[in-house]
């Protein structure tokens, strides 16, 4: 029995989301919060036959705190896609002043009503929310690293397609690792490891700049073609519900590597490695092994196999990286 909550559950992500986790079996009960239209809905996701229950709440005023409150009551997972989305010319840093006053406000909700939950955020900028989530958590005594996660997992999704479509080959052909963070040059896709190595070989330097390139700002490439009306809704919200989906099999007992954004906390295995390779960022995102309890183990050896123009990009990422940290973090303690 699983129940999984999901702030912004009305929103471009949330309800694609939803929806793809109201057709999980291992879902039990379907939490879903919104500050506006979430009853809707959840009506209409009710209607589905799965054996999933789904419920949902709205606050009847900016002053209720009850409805969120129900909403996280006994989750055993909570996903936060909330907040507002892209536009054209946006940065996920314009953003910011807006989404982490929202995240904020639902990690002390957590804190209060689902306090040994998985946490996965999807809000923007990612960077900078995962150190307000942890920041709130710790003041308010419930803070588990393992079980904190900054979902990346687009940054994967579209480093597989987009090798597959330069080279005519299947996406399923691919697991590429992508490491640093979630915005622009902060996210490093690990093309010269693995499957996609023979085919990333085989580009030309300049095609090779032009993939790398459209891994980092995919982002922007849909803003632009949704011309003002959306940001990538769609596609994140399978990502985040990969990511869901991962956690929720290895709870079941499979063996399971997936990236993420995470604390390079002590208490982890290998994230003390990690850190001293990243030159001490607290935040960084690297493949890790998933169990029960949440993050087992950081991959952090794949650091040391990485090519040199890797080790270039990477350098970028942990520069840009050390202000996303300190802003999120700053915020959250001010």
């Amino acid at each position: 029995m699983v129940k999984v909550a999901v702030c912004g559950a009305a929103g471009g992500i949330g309800q694609p989301l939803s929806l793809l986790l109201k057709i999980n079996k291992n879902v039990s009960e379907l939490s879903l919060f919104d500050v506006v239209n979430a009853p809707g809905v959840g009506a209409d996701l009710s209607h589905i036959n799965t054996n999933s229950k789904t419920a949902a709440f709205v606050p009847s005023s900016k002053e209720d705190k009850e409805a969120v409150g129900k909403a996280l009551q006994g989750a055993d997972l909570v996903i936060i896609p909330a907040g507002v989305p892209r536009k054209p010319g946006m940065t996920r840093d314009d953003l910011f002043n807006i989404n982490a006053g929202i995240v904020k406000s639902l990690a002390e909700a957590i804190a209060d009503h689902a306090p040994k939950a998985f946490v996965l955020i999807i809000s923007n900028p990612v960077n900078s929310t995962v150190p307000i989530v942890a920041e709130t958590l710790k003041a308010k005594g419930v803070y588990e690293p393992k079980r904190l996660f900054g979902v990346t997992t687009l940054d994967i999704v579209r480093a597989n397609t987009f090798i597959a479509q330069a080279a005519g080959t299947s996406p399923s052909d691919y697991n590429v690792n992508v490491i640093g963070g979630h915005s622009g040059e902060t996210i490093v896709p690990l093309y010269s490891l693995g499957s996609s190595k023979k085919d990333f070989d085989a580009l030309s330097a300049e095609q090779q700049k032009e993939l790398i390139h459209r891994v980092q700002f995919g982002g922007d490439e849909v803003v632009q073609a949704k011309a003002g009306t959306g940001s990538a809704t769609l596609s994140m919200a399978y990502a985040g519900y990969r990511l869901a989906e991962s956690i929720l099999e290895a709870v079941s007992g499979k063996d399971v590597t997936e990236c993420t954004y995470l604390n390079l906390d002590s208490s982890i295995k290998g994230a003390a490695e990690a850190k001293k390779l990243v030159k001490d960022l607290d935040f960084f995102s690297l493949p890790v092994k998933l169990g029960k309890n949440g993050i087992e183990e950081v991959k952090y050896d794949i650091l040391n196999q990485v090519s040199d123009n890797e080790k270039k990009l990477i350098d970028v990422a942990i520069g840009q990286l050390q202000g996303n940290i300190e802003k999120g973090i700053q915020f959250a303690t001010k």
